[in-house]
């Protein structure tokens, strides 16, 4: 899988570029503000939906433009997809698919794949819990795409479940009593919903455990196992103490975490406990919304313990893993258990049927190699370069390892222009 033609009208900086890119690597180089980074947030926002950069989709409209355009031609073997985003602020996004009628943006979910190093990602060690959360489940959609779905459905039921609360609160605080029916609705589908998405996040983490340990040991050379854990709201979900919720993920690689039935009881117990605290705040304290995914370096947190480098190189190992667990790398498939992967509780896969596992993600290095040091970049370097598409920025050539340097973009003021 490979992007071979990239189009933006109005996107960020770009009134308009087309750029024609080849399989392999790809690098973009220009000072800083000259509108590399645009380039691969754009490609990344046609797999994801989102930007690695900003929360909502203003920031990427051309300051006085009503709207934006993104426009990719995406090749996967023999066959080559055309996908459009039409972006447009205040609007419901538009797509179109090989120039054919507008779809629902998510139906575009799956047609591309990347993986992006940026050096945002440090965040995914030192920084909150919805860093790590948003993490888990873009990794969840881009293996299969449907939970896109099943994520906002969630999202929607937590806030209307919210603002139940709030309501609640209030009528507490007037000293009138309060019918509790419409909240116990609110909380079987919350459960629901909920349980989903936290035995699909485990049986994900399942997945990714042994890649991210075999990642860390290729990118560091510091002592000390990279694991993964996962910390449950629902005190019923995880450790008796509240703990780090260990117990979800068998030691066993191969046995099963609990099911959506079991997490769906463990989230009504759970929310039933905490009823009062909740209406007291007029917030939703219980759910896959309010949990975390816990990272440990030889035993201790990494978050406040790990040094920068380790916490680079744990981040690297995050993003390797999940190229890996995507189908990218040889060795891919006998490290994440491809032949048989695991079930999600609907019975479906972790990989959409329709895409299969052959096709490798995109691989995107945003202004990484700066960050790094001389060790860690040649070593990424060698770990990324059997790709079959590796899209690279960096302010100065000497940053990139001359191997990823085969294609040249330099990038000039909105201006993007082969190298010779």
């Amino acid at each position: 899988m490979y992007v071979s033609h990239l189009s933006l009208l109005d996107f960020r900086s770009y009134a308009a570029v087309d750029v024609e890119l080849e399989p392999g690597p790809n690098a973009f180089v220009g000072r800083n503000g000259q509108g590399k980074t645009n380039l691969v947030e754009a490609i990344g926002y046609v797999a994801t939906l989102g930007s690695h950069r900003v929360a909502t989709d203003a920031p990427l409209i051309r300051a006085g433009a009503p709207r934006a355009l993104v426009r990719t031609r995406i090749v996967r073997g023999d066959r080559a997809s055309t996908v459009e985003l039409e972006i447009t602020p205040g609007k419901a996004n538009r797509a179109r698919i090989n120039r054919g009628q507008p779809v629902r943006t998510r139906d575009v979910l799956g047609i591309l794949r990347t993986v992006l190093f940026a050096p945002e990602d440090l965040a995914l060690v030192k920084g909150d819990p919805d860093g790590r959360r948003r993490f888990l489940d873009q990794l969840v959609v881009q293996l299969l795409p449907r939970t896109a779905g099943l994520l906002g459905d969630y999202d929607r039921v937590v806030r209307q479940r919210s603002a139940l609360l709030k309501s609640l609160r209030g009528l507490r605080a007037a000293g009138r009593s309060a019918d509790l029916t419409t909240l116990e609705i609110w909380d079987a589908k919350a459960a629901q919903l909920g349980a989903q998405i936290l035995a699909m996040r485990l049986q994900l983490l399942q997945a990714l455990r042994p890649l991210v340990a075999g990642a860390y040991e290729q990118v560091s050379d510091a002592d000390g196992a990279a694991e993964l854990g996962y910390r449950a709201s629902a005190a019923g979900a995880g450790d008796d103490d509240g703990g780090d919720g260990r117990a979800l993920l068998p030691d066993d690689p191969g046995a099963a975490p609990p099911s959506a039935a079991e997490l769906e009881q463990a989230l009504l117990a759970a929310m039933a406990a905490a009823r009062s605290q909740e209406v007291e705040r007029g917030v939703t304290l219980v759910g896959p919304h309010r949990d975390d995914l816990v990272l440990t370096l030889g035993g201790l947190p990494a978050k406040g313990y790990a040094s920068h480098g380790e916490s680079w190189s744990f981040a690297l190992a995050l993003r390797l893993a999940s190229y890996r667990l995507l189908g990218g790398g040889a060795d891919a498939g006998d490290a994440a258990g491809a032949a048989t992967p695991p079930a999600l509780p609907a019975g479906g896969t972790f990989w959409d049927p329709d895409l299969g596992t052959d096709a490798d993600p995109v691989l995107v290095l945003d202004d990484v190699f700066a960050e790094l040091d001389v060790r860690r970049r040649e070593r990424l370097a060698e770990l990324v370069a059997p790709a079959r598409q590796v899209l690279v920025t960096a302010a100065v050539p000497g940053d990139v390892p001359p191997g990823l340097l085969a294609a040249r973009f330099d990038v000039t003021t909105g201006q993007v222009r082969r190298a010779a």
